[in-house]
């Protein structure tokens, strides 16, 4: 595994208790989790597993209830809503299922939205953003609205966004959620190019198949890590 340097993400004894009423919900339970710089990390579990509260707090969304969570050795387990905005707007690139796409915006515009909110100049994050769809593969597209898009492409000019910062982290939301599953492979095979440029991808999904695709495989079941698996060519071999 990389070294102390490389890591971006440490979390220790997470948990995250809802109060439903007079209920207690406990999304997640002790979790412990390690993740380096340019990982491919798949999240996996049934509906109710965990896994989108794990996601929320990786991406800033929620805190834990208690447990540590260090993002680049910064502990953001007792931040504020500002503090976590602008860990989430600088540090994190975000792909959803729904694309959540300005349907009245070009997709320049669209891709610009992260850089308006960190202040970037106009020119500036003008050029960012068609650096961006560049390497998308949308550079021809940078006019054209979300309705006058593909799905395959909507979803492409939804990752030009989670890059256009430089983020530390690209979290992916089943990302192929809403595409056929023939568009659903370009966006995985997207992904697999973004990795190999040195992006560290976490991707959360249900499809034993679109997991198939991240180099390690994190299983989650009632709130807790069921394994921790290492990808290799296909085959998995479970983790020290």
């Amino acid at each position: 595994m990389s070294n102390q340097n490389s890591l971006i993400i440490e979390m220790e004894h997470i948990t995250k208790t809802y109060v439903m009423g007079v209920d207690e919900v406990h999304a997640l339970r002790d979790i412990s989790l390690k993740i380096h710089k340019n990982e491919y990390i798949a999240i996996m579990g049934p509906s109710g597993s965990g896994k989108s509260t794990l996601m929320n707090i990786i991406g800033c969304l929620d805190t834990p209830t208690t447990g540590r969570y260090q993002f680049k050795n910064v502990n953001v387990s007792d931040m504020n809503d500002n503090e976590l905005a602008k860990v989430r707007n600088k540090e994190i690139g975000f792909v959803f299922q729904t694309f959540n796409l300005l349907p009245r915006s070009n997709a320049l515009h669209n891709v610009e939205l992260p850089l308006i909110y960190a202040g970037v100049h106009a020119y500036d994050r003008k050029e960012m953003a068609r650096v961006a769809l560049d390497n998308v593969g949308l550079g021809d597209r940078v006019h054209h609205k979300p309705n006058e898009l593909s799905g395959g492409q909507r979803q492409r000019v939804a990752v030009a966004r989670a890059l256009v910062n430089d983020p530390s982290i690209i979290l992916a939301d089943e990302p192929t959620g809403n595409l056929d599953s023939k568009t659903g492979e370009e966006i995985m095979q997207l992904f697999e190019e973004l990795h190999a440029r040195g992006n560290t991808i976490i991707l959360v999904t249900h499809e034993e198949y679109i997991a198939e695709h991240a180099k390690r495989i994190l299983r989650i079941k009632d709130g807790l890590i069921e394994s921790d698996e290492i990808v290799n060519n296909r085959k998995i071999l479970s983790q020290a």
